[in-house]
């Protein structure tokens, strides 16, 4: 399985709006060379580097099957779940220093719905139906 985008290749920059404090915009993911036999997809996006340890940006799950793509600004078919931010949906980049890397991330699950969800039991949850999985990861340095 593939992970790739249009806004970014593998450890290079994002841009500025995906960050947080500008437009705050999800980039473009495709996922390909999934596996026949996944029922649905999952996505996380999270930064090691934060001071306060793992900081969750993005999460969602219960993509259909047969979506491979999600644009740039979404929409994201799917359900997301609270991030760090406190907010649902996408989250973008915003280090208080230095450059971080944000790791998107794509699981193809052997389960077509994942129930009783949360922030906290996301990825006890995915990995458990996890089958495949690919990532890309973006850097962003606050100017």
């Amino acid at each position: 399985m593939k992970l790739s985008s249009v806004d970014f290749k593998n450890n290079e920059m994002l841009d500025k709006k995906f960050s947080f404090r500008a437009d705050n915009i999800s980039p473009h993911l495709k996922w390909e060379d999934a596996p026949g036999n996944a029922k649905s997809f999952a996505i996380s996006c999270n930064d090691p580097d934060a001071p306060v340890g793992d900081w969750i940006h993005w999460l969602v799950h219960d993509i259909p099957v047969n979506v491979e793509e999600i644009p740039q600004g979404g929409p994201v078919p799917g359900i997301e779940i609270e991030n760090d931010y406190r907010q649902k949906g996408y989250g973008g980049p915003a280090p208080p220093s230095g450059t971080h890397r944000y790791f998107f991330r794509v699981y193809a699950l052997d389960i077509e719905e994942l129930e009783g969800v949360t922030k906290k039991n996301f990825m006890e949850k995915v990995k458990e139906h996890t089958i495949e999985s690919a990532e890309i990861i973006g850097l962003y340095k606050s100017k």
